[in-house]
């Protein structure tokens, strides 16, 4: 408690990451994080890795600490890694099945990939390169949750290290394109009520319907060959034009006169489909 009140009195501390909870007594990170929000006099936003994708054991956890605080949706990152394996084997409308963030979006903090995850680390289950596009639009455009941005993802990463096999490997990590044009997206597009339309196994789109004040966007995406969604965005949508946002597609899409529009996408992509006049 006194380092706790010592870090806040020497930065600016906004809040704090908590490592490896489960092997230390919660109850003492109850009686911890009351005392720093106390002393802070102001709100402190509380992350901690409690790295199990287990919903009951999680759950329990946040009672313990009277649910002063969010976690890493570990279930939702081996999600995104078999299904990027899987390819489109993968029944892309069973990604939130089992998550923190599909339970209790309150205390989820979503990621793609962090330090443990990535090639020959501890925790090693990485998201294969295709399919990181489509994960961070699901956490960053999504109304649920908190995203977690891996900073390799965004600034490419190399190194080597020792495998299982005693050799040394070079590991290659490259930047994810479109990421910046993601966090852009979540910046401008990712507002109002959300619709999601999961009728198909290989391609998934939601809404984000905007406000009065700020666009809204519609994301499509597929695991399989090139693809459309057919979405209902309402008549007040009726003859308005849409724009792919991350440049994946050339086309321009506008809504007929009862408000729906059929939305493509790449294969293997995703798209972020956004009011032309909004651009």
């Amino acid at each position: 408690k006194y380092w706790g009140r010592w870090l806040m009195g020497e930065m600016p501390c906004a809040g704090f990451r908590l490592d490896a909870v489960k092997h230390i007594p919660a109850w003492f990170f109850r009686d911890w994080i009351g005392h720093m929000r106390e002393n802070a006099g102001k709100d402190l936003f509380v992350v901690a890795e409690y790295w199990l994708p287990d919903l009951d054991a999680l759950g329990k956890y946040l009672d313990l600490v009277d649910h002063q605080l969010m976690l890493f949706d570990v279930a939702l990152h081996y999600n995104f890694h078999d299904a990027s394996k899987g390819g489109a084997d993968y029944d892309l409308r069973t990604l939130f099945d089992g998550t923190l963030v599909g339970a209790m979006p309150e205390h989820a903090v979503t990621l793609v990939a962090n330090h443990d995850t990535q090639p020959l680390q501890s925790l090693e289950a990485p998201v294969e390169p295709w399919f990181k596009p489509l994960a961070y639009a699901l956490i960053l455009l999504r109304e649920q949750g908190v995203p977690c941005v891996f900073h390799p993802d965004l600034y490419g990463a190399s190194y080597t290290d020792t495998g299982g096999d005693g050799e040394d490997h070079d590991i290659e990590m490259p930047a994810v394109a479109c990421l910046p044009d993601l966090i852009a997206a979540r910046q401008r597009f990712a507002h109002g009520p959300q619709t999601d339309v999961f009728d198909d196994p290989n391609c998934i789109a939601f809404v984000r319907h905007g406000t009065s004040e700020a666009a809204g966007c519609v994301v499509v995406m597929t695991n399989a060959a090139e693809a459309a969604k057919s979405v209902e965005l309402g008549q007040e949508m009726a003859g308005v034009a849409f724009r792919d946002f991350l440049g994946h597609r050339d086309d321009a899409v506008t809504a007929d006169e009862t408000g729906r529009a059929s939305f493509p996408v790449n294969g293997g992509s995703v798209g972020v489909w956004v009011r032309s006049d909004a651009l």
